[in-house]
Formats: structure tokens, sequence, C-alpha cells
């Protein structure tokens, strides 16, 4: 009897003990707790990671992509358990759920879920969230600079196909950007998986090719800014940077619709440390945490409690926090047939070659 009562003890002091390391980083205890994070470039600041790891005494092993298929990728050859979390785009989460590479969330450990924005809690790619928290989101759009073009001369997306632009337009360096910009033109769903529909929207991208003067992403603020091109179309958190050194440059939502993208945190299949990374992931859903991040990266966040947090200029900038009225108009990215992606491979190359 004595023995169960020790054995009882010792288990509470150890478990007391563990829950105790998140604010205690030198304790022999605490140590050799570790999270392995895999993230897009740029959308988690290095001080936010120091931060965490000096509140808690995590150590996170912090490694970056540049694009999802990279990411996806480096997922299907790694060891089963190597990754804790991943930041995959929303059509991303679409086709890591179906092929069994994520873990449903468990929300009862992430308390600051009720700082997301309810207009991010149903998104087409995960209809009720459960594989995803949605973290950094955009819109694409048209911009302007106003010393070249009128902006309320510009509404439209059809409006890039005039010949007056002709070599003058920067377009993002993404196919299903591309396509889908295409798509809306001819009054399609972006979504759409018509063979039909794809060859028709690659046709009309090649009809703009004339008008392209250059294809970038990595890029985009500096070319605005500097002016080496004046119109063209971009993300709107890059439009906003861009303007605040260059106070021409206007943003513009297309009036047939537009891309909505959101960059997700998931839990990956098997996670190796899934205790530690509910704790990464409910520290970036604290508003003074995403509100840093937020201020960092010049993006909208999907963090409503932290967005209200945020200086009035960036809080109720309309580029950066459109209204729900506009944002009505925009449509999420979904994942993509096997075969519809290798149509819009086919057809982009074929789009390269042709400018």
């Amino acid at each position: 009897m004595i023995q169960k009562i020790v054995i009882f003890i010792l288990l509470i002091l150890t478990t007391t003990a563990y829950a105790a390391c998140q604010n205690h980083d030198e304790r022999p205890e605490c140590r050799n707790r570790t999270v392995n994070v895999y993230a897009y470039t740029g959308e988690v600041p290095d001080f936010i990671v120091q931060q965490f790891e000096k509140e808690t005494g995590i150590k996170v092993n912090f490694s970056t992509y540049e694009n999802n298929e990279m990411m996806y990728a480096k997922l299907r050859a790694s060891p089963p358990s190597t990754y804790d979390i991943v930041m995959p785009s929303g059509y991303f989460v679409t086709r890591m759920y179906k092929r069994n590479m994520l873990e449903k969330l468990d929300k009862s450990q992430l308390p600051n879920w009720k700082n997301l924005n309810p207009a991010f809690l149903h998104p087409a790619y995960d209809p009720d969230t459960t594989y995803s928290m949605p973290f950094i989101w955009g819109v694409t759009g048209i911009f302007v600079n106003d010393q070249y073009y009128s902006p309320p001369s510009i509404t439209s997306w059809k409006d890039l196909w005039s010949p007056r632009f002709n070599n003058k337009l920067m377009m993002l360096d993404d196919t299903r950007e591309i396509f889908s910009i295409a798509l809306i033109t001819l009054g399609y769903p972006m979504n759409d998986q018509n063979p039909k529909h794809l060859h028709e929207a690659y046709l009309k991208a090649k009809a703009l090719m004339p008008n392209i003067k250059v294809f970038s992403t990595d890029t985009v603020v500096s070319i605005i800014i500097d002016e080496d091109v004046t119109i063209g179309a971009a993300w709107n958190g890059d439009v906003f940077k861009a303007s605040q050194d260059n106070p021409h440059v206007k943003f513009i939502f297309p009036k047939e619709g537009f891309i909505i993208w959101v960059d997700n945190f998931a839990v990956a299949k098997n996670p190796p440390h899934p205790t530690e990374a509910y704790q990464f992931i409910n520290f970036i859903l604290r508003p003074d945490v995403a509100k840093q991040i937020a201020l960092y990266t010049s993006y909208p966040i999907a963090n409503l409690a932290a967005q209200q947090l945020l200086p009035p200029e960036i809080r109720n900038n309309p580029t950066i926090y459109p209204s729900q009225d506009i944002l009505k108009r925009g449509s999420f990215q979904t994942d993509l047939s096997d075969e519809t992606l290798a149509l819009y491979e086919k057809y982009w190359e074929e789009l390269k070659m042709s400018g």
C-alpha cells in the first residue's frame, strides 16, 4: 500500500514539474524539449521563435521552404515522424489531409483559438478547420501607379489585356495565379477543372503575353517601389508594403472576382513532439505575438484579436483589411486533381516558351 502511495506521489510531482516547464528553461526536467517546424520563408520572424524558446524552454528546430511543392515533396520523402508542424497554403491542406499527411487538430489544446476571425473558420479547402489553423492570408489584385495611369479607369482583370499596356505588366510567377486570372476573366470559376475551359484559359493567358514585361514573386515590392513596372498583378500585402515607400501605388480589387489565399499551420501526421507542437501553435495564436508578426510581414492575419491591436493606419487600411462586402467577391483556392495539375504544367511551359 505504501509503495502505491509513493508511486502516486511521484507521478503527481513529475506531471507538475513537466507542466511547469512552460516558464522555466533551466530546470533539468525541462531540458531537451524540442519542436520541429517547417514553414514558409519570411512568415515567422526569428525573434518570434526566440521569444517562444525563452518563454517555454522548448528548442525550436526551424527550417524553411520557398513553395508548397517543395514542402510537400520533402514531407513525402522524409522518414515518418520527422516534423511536428508544417505551413501549407489552403489548397495544399486539402491535398495533404486526403493523403493522410496531417493530424486532426485537438482544439482543446489551443485555448487561443478563440482569437481567430470567424470569417476564416470555414474555408472551402478545410470547411471546419479540422486540419488547419489560418495564419497569414492575402488577396491577388491589380496594382497601379497613379502617376502613369488613372486607378478609376482600371476596374477589371480584362483591362490588363488592353493594347495600351503592351510590355508594361508585371504578373506573378505562379501557375495557379495566372490561370486563375484567365479563368475568372472568361467567366469560369477559378478552381475550374474542365479541360476545355483550361485550354481556353491557356489561350487567354497566351494573348496576354505581349503585355507582360516581367514575371516575379520574390522581388515584387522592390520592382513596384522603383517603378520598374507601374501596373500589373500582385498580392495586397506586397502592394501595401511598397506603398509605404511609394505613395503613388494603389491596389484594386477586380470587380469580377479575385483569389484569396491563406497560409496555415498544421500538425504533421504522427508528430514526434505533439505537446510542444500545440504549445507553439497556441503561442502563435496569442494576440500580442500575432500582432508582431503582422507588423513584420505587412500581410493581413486571420487573428482578429491581434488585428484589433494594430495601429489604426494598418487595421483600418482597406488594402490590407478589405470590407466583408469586398471579400465576398473573392474565392479560396482549392486542390486540383493530378490530371488538372499535369495539364497546368504543360500549358505553363508552353506559355513561358511563347513569351
